[in-house]
């Protein structure tokens, strides 16, 4: 090989060197944009349960005649609440987001004893 042939080989070799380098930059850019979408949807997830947590909270320290009158869906700010009563002293409470009101984010079951009439 001449000398000529050699520079033209060994830049070829920084050429396709330098692709190689470059595809996994972009690979690298990818990765990382990718984690940080994905760090985000997980944060606004994470507001949005615990806002749904404050609202479950309040809902569960209604009084048993507070239960009564809020029975079905209502709306509270961003959100939906269900409350049911499936036997007398039972409320189920679920808290639903307004966009998609068939998707439950969190649900629990309030006891409220019958009232006792003095004598």
């Amino acid at each position: 090989m001449t000398r000529r042939t050699e520079r033209g080989v060994a830049l070829l070799e920084v050429l396709v060197a330098l692709l190689i380098l470059s595809l996994a930059g972009l690979a690298a850019v990818e990765l990382v944009t990718a984690a940080l979408h994905g760090e985000h949807e997980a944060a606004a997830r994470e507001r949005a349960l615990a806002t749904a947590e404050r609202v479950l909270a309040a809902a569960t320290l209604l009084t048993k005649s507070e239960l009564d009158i809020r029975i079905g869906k209502s709306s509270v700010g961003d959100l939906l609440i269900d409350i049911r009563r499936p036997e007398q002293t039972l409320y189920r409470i679920a808290v639903l987001q307004r966009e998609s009101p068939e998707v439950e984010e969190l649900v629990t079951v309030v006891y409220r004893p019958e009232s006792i009439s003095a004598p």
